[in-house]
C-alpha cells in the first residue's frame, strides 16, 4: 500500500499547534488535525490523542504505525493519497489496551447551509432538528453530530463520559456563523456529554446543552444524547376555539400527589396518567395545563426558571414517558397545554448566562438582560439567533409531543422595557418608547408561525396589563394570541369575595367592572397557582364568615366565575376547597375529599363544568358581547348580581342569579327575556353541595310582569351565598 521512502516528509514544527492542542485551545481544528494532502499525492494524518502510547492506521486488514511527535501526544503519518478511504478507522494503545476508532476529523462539516443561514436571520423553525446532539450515521459509521452556537468563545470541546471529560480529545470545527460541529464516531444513546467552552479572557466555561432533549436529574446537570422520544401524534381535534367549551385544569406535576410510603417520591409520568387523566376526566374539565416541565434546576422556581428549553423534566420519568403520558391525555379525549418560559432564564453557571464567555443569550446592559423581580436573566430578543432558538423551543412542544397548545409565562415582563424598574433602571426604544420590540416582533412570529401550522392550536399568554390587540391577528397589529388570561377580573373578584358580606355592598364595583372590558380579548379567567402562595393562602381561606359561610362563599364563587364570559382555568386543589395554600413539596391534601364540605365543593365544580359544556349558552358567546347582558348590575344593597347568558342564535339562554351575601331574599323577582317555565339548572346552596338547600322551589312560570328590563320575570326565594343557573324548559 505505501512506498515508504516516497512520501516521507518533513514533520516541520508543530510546537505551537501542540500548545494548543494540550490547552484545549485550538480555534481551527479542522485545518490541522485529520488528513491533509501536503503533495499531489501524499496525505499526512495528524491525530491528537492523549494517554495513548501507540497508534495505528488499520486499513484493507494492514495497519501502519504513526510516530509520536517529541514524545506529545500528536501522531502523524504520511499516506499514498490514492489509498487512503474518505473515512479511516485507527488503532491506539492505552496501557496496553488496544482500542479501534474512527477519526472523527476524517467527516468534515455536516450541518445543513441552509438551516445555518435561517438560524443566523431568525427564521429557522426546526433548530432542534439541527444543532444539539444526534445521532447520525455517515457511511455506515455511527456516532452522535454534536453542534453548538458559541461566537465569541476561542475553542469548544464536546466533553462527556465517553472521553473522560478532557476537553483535549474532541475539540470541535468551527463555522464562518459562529457555529461549532463535530461528529463524534461510536457515542450511542445514553452518552452524558457538556460543551466545553474557552472564552476570550481565557476562562473555561462547562455548559450544558442548549438543544439538549434529555438531562440528568437535578442536582446533576449534564446533557445525555437521546434520540426523539416515540411519538404517535393524534389527529384528534379537541376544543380550541372562541366558541367552544373551554374548562382548564392546571397542575403542578410534582405535587398534585405523591407517594408518602416511598419517601414521598413524586408520581411518574406513567403513574399520572394513569391517574391524574381519570380524575380530570372525571371532573368534567377539557383541557389539562401543565405547570413548567421543560428541565429546571431548582424545585423551588415550580419550572419558571428552565434550563431545558427542549427537555421534558428528568423528574418524572423519561421523554418517552412524557410522550406516553401526552398521548394518554389526548386518548382520554382531553387537550394538554404545557406552561412555556421565553421571558427570562436563570444564571445557572451550567446554563445559558454568559454562554460562551459574553452576553450571548440575554443584553449584556442590566437595565435591559437582568431581571429585578426574578434575579434571572432576560433573553435578548433582537438577536436573530435568539429568535430562532425561541421560536423552535415553542414549535418543538407542538411538532415531537403534540401538545395542544402553549401558555406564555410573563408576557408582561417581555412587552415593557420599564417593567419593575425605576427611573434610570432602563433604556428605552429606539423610537423613545417603553415598548420592547424585539419582544413584540418574537411573540408575533411565535404565534404566526403555530398557528399558520397547528390552526387548532392554543396560544395563551399570561399578559396582566391592559396592551392592546393581545389576541387580535398579527395580520391586523395584533400580538396574535389566541386566548389571554384575565387578571383583571381575578384581582377585582378575589378582593370582592375576600370582604365581609356586610361590606360588599360599597365593592360592587369589583364583581360589574369586567364586563366594561369583557370583550376586548377573547379571556380565560384564571384562578391559578399564583393566587395561592406566598401567604396568599387557600381560595377557602380568602372567603370570609364561619367554616360553613367560607364553603358557601367558594361554591357562589364558582358558580358567578362558571357562568361570566370567558373560559375557566382553575388551579388543582382549588376544586375540592384544599385548606392550605399550595405547597410545592407536598401532596395535595387528598383527605379532604372524604370530608362532606369538601367533597360537596368538588361535586359542585363537576356539575358545573357538565352544565358548562352541555350549555352552548354558557360557552358559545364567552367572547361575543351579543351574548350577554345584565338585568341587574346594580344592586348593591342587596349584593345581588343578575345576568342573561345567550346562545349564537339568541334563541337558548340562561339566567344567572348570584346572592353574595348570607341573607335569604324572598320573594325576589327576577327579569327574564321569554314567557314559559324556568327550571333551576344549578344552585350552589344546594344540600348535595353541603349548602342550606333552601331553595326548595325548583320551577318558575314567567309571568307577564316587566322587570330588569325584560318582558317577564319571574319570582323566586333567592338562597344564601348562593348563584343560581336558571334555564327555560323546551
Amino acid at each position: 500500500m505505501f512506498n515508504e521512502s516516497a512520501i516521507m516528509i518533513s514533520q516541520g514544527s508543530f510546537d505551537n499547534e501542540v500548545l494548543g492542542l494540550e490547552s484545549g485551545d485550538f480555534e481551527t481544528i479542522n485545518q490541522f488535525l485529520g488528513s491533509h494532502q501536503i503533495t499531489d499525492s501524499v496525505t499526512q494524518i495528524r491525530v491528537f490523542r492523549v494517554g495513548a502510547s501507540e497508534l495505528k492506521l488499520k486499513v484493507d486488514g494492514q495497519s501502519h504505525s504513526f510516530r509520536r511527535y517529541k514524545n506529545t501526544a500528536l501522531f502523524t503519518l504520511e499516506v499514498d493519497s490514492k489509498s487512503l478511504p474518505e473515512h479511516y478507522q485507527l488503532s491506539v494503545n492505552y496501557d496496553g489496551i488496544w482500542l479501534d476508532f474512527y477519526d472523527p476529523y476524517c467527516f468534515g462539516h455536516q450541518l445543513d447551509s441552509l438551516a445555518l443561514y435561517l438560524f443566523n436571520q431568525g427564521n429557522l423553525l426546526q433548530a432542534y432538528e439541527h444543532f444539539g446532539a444526534h445521532l447520525k450515521t455517515i457511511d455506515g459509521v455511527s456516532g452522535v453530530l454534536f453542534s453548538v452556537w458559541a461566537p465569541n468563545a476561542k475553542c469548544v470541546s464536546v466533553i462527556g463520559d465517553f472521553n473522560a471529560w478532557d476537553v483535549r480529545n474532541h475539540i470541535m470545527s468551527k463555522h464562518d456563523n459562529g457555529v461549532w460541529e463535530l461528529f463524534v464516531p461510536g457515542v450511542d444513546v445514553g452518552a452524558i456529554y457538556k460543551f466545553s467552552l474557552l472564552s476570550l479572557d481565557g476562562a473555561r466555561l462547562d455548559k450544558a446543552d442548549p438543544f439538549a432533549t434529555k438531562m440528568e436529574v437535578p442536582p446533576a446537570t449534564g446533557s445525555i444524547v437521546s434520540p426523539q422520544p416515540k411519538t404517535q401524534l393524534s389527529d384528534a381535534k379537541t376544543p380550541s376555539q372562541v366558541d367552544e367549551p373551554i374548562s382548564i385544569y392546571e397542575v403542578h406535576l410534582g405535587s398534585w400527589k405523591r407517594v408518602p410510603e416511598e419517601g414521598n417520591r413524586y408520581l411518574t409520568y406513567r403513574e399520572l396518567a394513569d391517574e391524574l387523566i381519570p380524575y380530570v376526566t372525571h371532573m368534567g374539565f377539557t383541557h389539562i395545563q401543565l405547570m413548567p416541565v421543560s428541565e429546571y434546576p431548582f424545585d423551588g422556581s415550580w419550572g419558571y426558571q428552565p434550563v431545558g428549553m427542549f427537555t421534558p423534566t428528568n423528574r418524572f420519568g423519561s421523554a418517552d414517558d412524557f410522550a406516553y403520558f401526552v398521548q394518554s391525555v389526548k386518548a382520554a379525549g382531553l387537550g394538554i397545554l404545557v406552561d412555556w418560559v421565553p421571558g427570562h432564564f436563570p444564571s445557572d453557571e451550567h446554563g445559558l448566562a454568559r454562554f460562551d464567555g459574553t452576553h450571548l443569550y440575554e443584553h449584556a446592559d442590566k437595565r435591559q438582560g437582568f431581571h429585578p423581580d426574578w434575579n434571572t436573566c432576560v433573553f435578548n430578543y433582537d438577536r436573530a439567533e435568539v429568535k430562532s432558538y425561541l421560536l423552535s423551543s415553542a414549535a418543538y412542544w407542538l411538532d415531537v409531543y403534540g401538545i395542544d397548545g402553549l401558555r406564555v409565562d410573563a408576557v408582561a415582563s417581555m412587552l415593557y422595557l420599564d417593567y419593575s424598574r425605576n427611573e434610570g433602571e432602563w433604556i428605552p426604544n429606539q423610537y423613545g418608547g417603553r415598548e420592547n420590540l424585539g419582544a413584540i416582533s418574537l411573540l408575533q412570529q411565535v404565534n404566526a408561525e403555530l398557528y399558520s401550522r397547528y390552526p387548532n392550536t392554543m396560544m395563551v399568554a399570561e399578559e396582566s396589563t391592559a396592551w392592546p390587540g393581545v389576541t387580535r391577528m398579527t395580520s391586523d397589529g395584533g400580538l396574535g394570541f389566541g386566548f389571554k388570561w384575565n387578571m383583571g377580573w381575578m384581582n377585582d373578584s378575589l378582593e370582592y369575595m375576600s370582604k365581609d358580606p356586610i361590606h360588599r355592598q360599597y365593592h360592587h364595583n369589583d364583581m360589574t367592572f369586567s364586563m366594561v372590558y369583557a370583550f376586548d380579548e377573547n379571556f380565560i379567567l384564571p384562578l391559578s397557582h399564583d393566587e395561592v402562595v406566598h401567604g396568599k393562602g387557600s381560595l377557602l381561606s380568602k372567603m370570609p364568615g364561619d367554616r360553613w359561610q367560607q364553603f358557601a362563599n367558594l361554591r357562589a364563587y364558582f358558580g358567578f366565575m362558571w357562568a361570566h364570559p370567558g373560559k375557566k382555568l382553575l388551579f388543582m386543589g382549588g376544586e375540592f376547597a384544599q385548606n392550605e395554600e399550595w405547597n410545592h413539596d407536598t401532596s395535595l391534601s387528598w383527605h379532604l375529599t372524604h370530608d362532606n364540605q369538601h367533597a360537596g365543593v368538588q361535586q359542585c365544580v363537576r356539575n358545573l363544568n357538565r352544565l358548562y359544556r352541555a350549555t352552548p349558552a354558557l360557552h358559545q358567546t364567552d367572547c361575543d358581547p351579543s351574548g350577554f347582558e345584565w338585568l341587574s348590575a346594580h344592586n348593591h344593597q342587596d349584593s345581588v348580581l343578575s345576568f342573561v347568558r345567550f346562545d349564537k342564535t339568541k334563541h337558548n339562554h340562561v339566567v344567572v342569579v348570584s346572592n353574595m351575601t348570607p341573607s335569604v331574599r324572598n320573594g325576589f323577582r327576577v327579569g327574564v327575556p321569554s314567557s314559559g317555565r324556568y327550571t333551576v339548572a344549578l344552585n350552589t346552596d344546594d344540600s348535595v353541595y353541603g349548602g342550606s338547600g333552601y331553595l326548595s322551589q325548583e320551577h318558575f312560570d314567567a309571568h307577564d310582569e316587566a322587570w330588569d328590563n325584560q318582558s317577564q320575570s319571574i319570582m323566586l326565594d333567592l338562597p344564601p351565598l348562593a348563584t343560581l343557573f336558571i334555564t327555560l324548559e323546551v
